[in-house]
């Protein structure tokens, strides 16, 4: 019997794979485990339909994330911070750039995906590493700015 894995299976093959097996492994194993179906024209087309939706879904991904790192990088965040005799008062965390990503840029960004070595403690322009997923990778120009 014919028989599309859906799931990958050990010593017989991946997901999306068509194989012959015996009646038994396939009927009693295999389909009763839900990790393949009998491979029926109609099951091959629906898979097939199935895998082309998700490959486009992830090209308008990927595109939608190139779009987010070209707009960060040509782009200066400011961040303003109470000054102090040395430096600024406070520090500027990946929470901080976030939500300043979210008002300036209207970008929506997770904290978790700004990789910031440690908190930002002085004035000036530093250079963020953002993790957009796929990975992408986009560098921030952050102006921290110390105000009376």
């Amino acid at each position: 019997m014919k028989v599309l894995l859906i799931k990958d299976v050990k010593n017989l093959g991946k997901a999306g794979d068509i194989k012959e097996v015996k009646d038994g492994y396939g009927q009693n194993f295999l389909i009763r485990q839900g990790l393949a179906k009998l491979a029926t024209p109609e099951v091959i087309k629906e898979y097939q339909a199935k895998k082309a939706k998700e490959e486009e879904e992830l090209k308008k991904e990927i595109a939608k994330l190139n779009e987010y790192k070209e707009k960060i990088e040509s782009a200066e965040l400011r961040v303003e911070r109470p000054k102090a005799p040395v430096g600024i008062r406070g520090s500027v965390t990946n929470a901080c750039i976030a939500d300043e990503l979210k008002k300036q840029l209207n970008i929506e960004i997770d904290k978790k995906q700004i990789n910031l070595k440690r908190a930002i403690k002085s004035e000036g322009l530093h250079h963020v590493d953002i993790k957009l997923g796929h990975g992408i990778h986009a560098d921030l120009k952050v102006d921290v700015v110390g105000v009376d």
